[in-house]
């Protein structure tokens, strides 16, 4: 169990991290606390290798509500409380959360349960994985308060994941999309029962774990780049580089004999 984060729970099993978000009380909406172990934690994965994936969940009946409005009140412009430039900085002390997830080498598994609005809906959009409980709600929150509807990466990653007409849609509502609509359009891989969850994500976990750790972290390098590729070729030279990588390492040989052999291969990351 690792330790060092007020709001999150960090538990190692085997070579996955479960990431839980752990303010239940209020649905997990992110307050400054959180803020800062989100972006620590996915910060640190750079320089840990060892840990190979991340699952990132929330404790009690929500996935997160987005930014905690509580703990957070708007700028009095009358007292000039807050200035334009800490407005910014705030801003940008949150964004990094979601740059820093796309940057760690490690694939990220979202199981997404109850509401998941605005910065939690962000969260979820920005792991490599989404799987959703039946309860899952989701939003571009920012809307209903006052707010642009895009924010946190979501004007980037809605329209990849499920094409502009529908990132129109729930970006200029800010209605929510439930479950079965998010399977269908493809923002999210499954759709279980709540409690079955964690069970779904252990099946790709399982499947991850036998395949090499170099090439799982190039695999999302890939993926991340070639989304913006400037063409075919462009994302065919990355893909090149990454199996030529793979190929030269021991880990390879060792891939390539426990499939001949019929056996779980046993990596050593070299």
């Amino acid at each position: 169990m690792a330790a060092g984060y007020e709001t999150l729970i960090v538990e190692e099993r085997g070579a996955v991290d479960w990431v839980t978000l752990n303010r239940p009380e209020a649905l997990n909406a992110l307050n400054g606390a959180m803020v800062s172990d989100l972006r620590s934690y996915f910060r640190a994965l750079a320089d840990r290798p060892e840990r190979r994936i991340v699952v990132l969940k929330g404790a009690g009946r929500a996935f997160c509500a987005g930014l905690d409005l509580k703990q957070t009140p708007p700028p009095d412009r009358a007292a000039n409380k807050r200035t334009v430039h800490d407005g910014l900085r705030l801003q940008r002390g949150i964004a990094e959360i979601y740059l820093a997830m796309r940057r760690c080498p490690q694939p990220i598994i979202a199981l997404v349960h109850g509401p998941a609005c605005g910065g939690g809906f962000s969260l979820a959009m920005a792991s490599d994985l989404r799987i959703a409980g039946k309860s899952a709600r989701m939003n571009c929150a920012y809307i209903r308060i006052g707010l642009g509807g895009c924010d946190m990466g979501s004007s980037y990653f809605l329209p990849r994941l499920v094409g502009a007409a529908l990132a129109a849609e729930l970006t200029l509502t800010g209605k929510f999309i439930n479950a079965e609509r998010a399977l269908r359009c493809g923002l999210v891989s499954d759709v279980v029962e709540d409690d079955a969850l964690d069970a779904r994500a252990q099946e790709d976990i399982e499947y991850m774990l036998t395949n090499s750790p170099l090439g799982l972290r190039l695999s999302k390098e890939a993926l991340n780049m070639n989304i913006d590729a400037g063409g075919l070729e462009a994302a065919i030279a990355l893909e090149d580089r990454n199996q030529i990588l793979c190929a030269m390492t021991d880990d390879a040989t060792e891939a390539r004999d426990a499939f001949l052999q019929k056996r779980t291969p046993q990596y050593k990351d070299a």
